[in-house]
């Protein structure tokens, strides 16, 4: 079977969590031939892959979402002397405007129009955006709901925000016989076009739900403001309905993602959960402590240095727990040149306030340091079903973490007695995080009987078999035509 893998800005550019989840499907499946079909933000990023890709992807394209750059004053120059006819381009057909009408105004949208529509060679995203239509059909949805707003600004927030919906509408995707989108937003987006267009099977993995992930950096954005990011926001909600709409399964990690997707409007037949898995068997016998190691108490953060893993908040929380327990040193392992700039103020602020033992690693094989650690600690504002802590399970580690995605359910456990694994912290509370690295110090017995309940924790629950033998059933079902949008009743789990 052809499976068209859909990843939006993570695999095979960046290392870790969705990206490694990626990787591991790919080489889990050798019977099966992959094109991979990434979704990024521009061609800056073209070709910088960090993965050696497996044998049996017979394709990689790329999807940029700001390929076509356009400003006014551009778009005034080009088209000097012009007509307003040739500079606005074609005019839609009336079903054409009335689709796009309703997209805008978050109406009935008649997606297979629009499909239509942009797989016609004469429509450039260009003429569409600056043409007659769009702005006909913006000015009907600003007289309805946003009459309060300055138009020009209301009008240029629609083309920034049609841009690149209309970018991946455009793109001419392969053929596969599944598409299997690892988010909805513009990666369902394509799935639910190639559907259309080639009647194959789509399945939609969200780790994170996609919709409340960008609502969370709607509402702390910056550069957007007051009602502008609720317009954002429907935006997000709108596309993803479509995938939940179009795919013939939807998956989520755990119960709590699974409820919301159901609340997004997900249809509850399509819907079940499959864990994510870790190959517990490359943690079985990794290096111990050195000699170095000795009279210290090693706290290890697997993560990027970027700021949805919240590692100011971190590092500050370590500066305090340091003061009370000398012991403590952290490791903080993984990639700092995504973000550099947040990488600086991480670095600048450890040595603004002189803190000792506090190592950023860089990119390191994980299996080299986890053994020497005496349990792990994540920060994060935002999570799906974090690998980093089922990997420190594997190697008999507890771990601190944050309240977000499924850390309470990894900590504590949801259809199991084996215990806590772990002590949970409010997401940015340094007093709680400080308090846990210090209690893990302090109370040697505590931290050993919560490592080995995570062990048996994933051991139990979260092996990379349990995970590869659901996606194996749910790939043969695609295969011999099993699945389809009638039969897929009764799917709480696979």
């Amino acid at each position: 079977m052809r499976i068209c893998i859909v990843a939006e800005g993570c695999y095979p550019y960046v290392v870790g969590g969705v990206a490694s989840w990626i990787h591991n499907m790919l080489n889990s499946f050798p019977e099966h031939e992959f094109i991979l079909l990434t979704i990024v933000a521009s061609r800056s990023q073209r070709g910088k892959f960090v993965y050696e890709l497996p044998d049996n992807v017979i394709e990689v394209r790329e999807m940029y979402l700001s390929d076509n750059e356009w400003d006014e004053k551009q778009e005034m120059g080009r088209n000097e002397g012009k007509s307003d006819n040739k500079r606005m381009g074609k005019r839609m057909r009336k079903e054409e405007f009335n689709a796009l009408k309703n997209l805008i105004m978050n109406e009935d949208t008649g997606w297979d129009v629009l499909f239509n529509m942009f797989q016609r060679k004469h429509f450039s995203v260009d003429q569409i955006l600056m043409g007659m239509d769009f702005l006909k059909a913006v000015k009907e949805s600003y007289r309805k709901y946003h009459s309060d707003m300055v138009f020009s600004n209301y009008l240029w927030t629609m083309r920034s925000i049609y841009l690149p919906l209309f970018l991946v509408m455009r793109y001419k995707v392969p053929k596969a016989d599944l598409y299997h989108c690892v988010a909805t937003g513009y990666a369902g987006i394509l799935g639910a076009k190639a559907k259309y267009l080639y009647n194959c099977g789509l399945l939609i993995s969200e780790h994170g739900i996609y919709t409340r992930e960008r609502e969370e950096e709607m509402i702390k954005a910056k550069w957007v403001q007051g009602i502008y990011k609720n317009i954002w926001i429907d935006q997000f909600k709108k596309m993803s309905q479509l995938a939940y709409d179009r795919a013939d399964v939807v998956t989520s990690l755990y119960s709590y993602a699974r409820k919301l997707q159901v609340e997004l409007g997900a249809p509850v037949d399509k819907l079940m959960i499959t864990p994510n898995g870790i190959r517990t068997e490359n943690f079985a016998d990794i290096p111990g402590k050195l000699p170095e190691d000795e009279g210290y108490t090693n706290i290890g953060a697997v993560l990027r240095v970027a700021p949805i893993k919240d590692v100011k908040t971190l590092i500050r929380a370590f500066y305090y727990a340091k003061k009370k327990e000398p012991s403590l040193r952290l490791y903080i392992m993984g990639s700092y040149d995504e973000e550099p700039e947040y990488a600086k103020e991480c670095f600048d602020m450890v040595d603004s306030m002189e803190i000792e033992d506090c190592i950023f690693t860089g990119r390191v094989n994980v299996r080299e340091y986890l053994g020497r650690m005496d349990c792990t600690i994540l920060t994060s504002i935002s999570e799906g079903q974090p690998l980093t802590i089922l990997e420190g399970y594997a190697a008999h580690k507890p771990c601190i973490a944050t309240d977000v995605g499924n850390c309470r359910g990894l900590i504590y456990g949801e259809d199991d007695d084996f215990g806590e694994a772990g002590i949970l912290t409010h997401i940015m509370n340094i007093d709680e995080l400080s308090s846990a690295m210090v209690e893990m110090a302090q109370n040697v017995g505590r931290r050993n009987r919560m490592g080995e309940a995570g062990y048996n924790r994933v051991m139990a629950k979260y092996k990379n078999e349990h995970m590869i033998e659901r996606y194996a059933r749910l790939y043969d079902a695609f295969e011999n035509g099993i699945i389809t949008d009638n039969e897929t009743s009764g799917r709480e789990s696979a």
